[in-house]
């Protein structure tokens, strides 16, 4: 299961009668590859809040939606009452998830109280930690970590993107926030991914297998390439016009200048670099004499075609044998990562057993001392 959020929804809400009648609100949340939904009572809500202000220090950026006077009277019969209420809980769950400081949705209790599994300790994306945080990774949130960089990076090339066409709009300051967000997103990624480099040192230490090892080398590596790129991009903002951009976008050669460096423009063009004539899509270049086909006359030609059509049906052949093998390969794989899915799936499991029995006993001791 994927610990990457994305949104997360309250729907609606529902009247049961066991153990004893109450209310409990659907709760749905959006991961990056698969959702699942939880059921909360309202009480649960307020322990999540009580735990969270105790553990950040702060209460979260949204209050609670308090309890209604008569609550154990009205709210049961009241639909009106239960879907406000429904409304007030989406909204303190989803300023959580947006909310800049990302305390409290790193926090254990915020993540347990969604039934995300337990077992990963990634560095805050918002906070001032950085990778010498001593963040600790299980070999499958380690790929949970990995794939939530992915998003951020697809964040940082979104707000790239954004940037370049309020430019392009005459938007100067939205360009400049769209381009200082990306900035800061690109800057809490460089600082996760060291975290994820030293997590998988960890994991080769603890006997990760070696070419499952080089596997996630490979993709930290293909990961901090991408940051490189990126930053490099985020530096270059599309406002030439506005005195910004490289020397030569700010004051252009003249016409006179280019046509005496590259020879004379046959468009006529006023604004811009002539290009030089180049291949059109769909004509045929013209034929070239070659030493292979000089001393041969139509027939040698047609037998020299001929040849080299076998040879490369012959590596055609050999070409469809390897992607044979491959595609054998990759099914053995495919095989062997389900099989480990089914476990780690029953680690899971597991780990969340034992972490709803520590949080209800947390839960006791937080009644118990308040």
């Amino acid at each position: 299961m994927s610990t990457a959020i994305q949104a997360i929804h309250v729907p609606a809400w529902e009247e049961r009668s066991e153990p004893k009648p109450h209310v409990v609100f659907r709760i749905e949340i959006q991961a990056s590859v698969r959702s699942w939904q939880m059921w909360r009572r309202y009480s649960e809500f307020a322990d999540l809040h009580l735990e969270l202000t105790k553990s950040t220090g702060a209460p979260p950026p949204a209050p609670l939606p308090p309890k209604h006077a008569l609550a154990l009277f009205r709210s049961s019969t009241n639909p009106v009452l239960l879907e406000d209420r429904r409304a007030g809980l989406e909204t303190y769950l989803r300023a959580i998830l947006s909310a800049r400081d990302a305390r409290w949705r790193d926090a254990y209790a915020f993540r347990d109280f969604l039934g995300v599994p337990v077992g990963k300790q990634d560095g805050p994306s918002g906070s001032g930690l950085g990778a010498g945080a001593g963040a600790q990774f299980s070999s499958a949130s380690w790929l949970d970590e990995h794939q939530a960089l992915q998003a951020r990076v697809r964040d940082v090339r979104a707000d790239i993107n954004r940037r370049d066409a309020l430019a392009d709009a005459g938007d100067v300051g939205g360009a400049h926030s769209a381009n200082v967000q990306a900035k800061k997103t690109l800057a809490g990624v460089l600082s996760r991914v060291g975290a994820l480099d030293d997590g998988l040192q960890a994991l080769a230490l603890a006997g990760l297998a070696e070419g499952e090892l080089r596997r996630r080398t490979d993709m930290v590596a293909r990961l901090r390439d991408d940051c490189e790129k990126l930053a490099k991009i985020v530096t270059v903002a599309r406002m030439t016009a506005r005195g910004l951009g490289a020397a030569a976008e700010r004051n252009p050669a003249s016409a006179s200048d280019r046509d005496a460096l590259m020879g004379p423009s046959s468009g006529g063009a006023q604004g811009g670099f002539s290009r030089p004539v180049a291949r059109v899509f769909g004509q045929a270049p013209p034929p070239k004499e070659t030493e292979q086909t000089r001393p041969l006359d139509d027939h040698g030609l047609l037998q020299l075609q001929q040849t080299q059509m076998e040879q490369q049906d012959v590596q055609l052949s050999q070409l469809s044998t390897i992607l044979q093998r491959q595609k054998q390969i990759g099914l053995a794989i495919h095989q062997e990562v389900s099989e480990q899915n089914a476990e780690l799936d029953h680690l899971n499991n597991e780990v969340d057993r034992v972490g709803g029995k520590l949080m209800g006993a947390k839960r006791q001791m937080n009644r118990l001392g308040g």
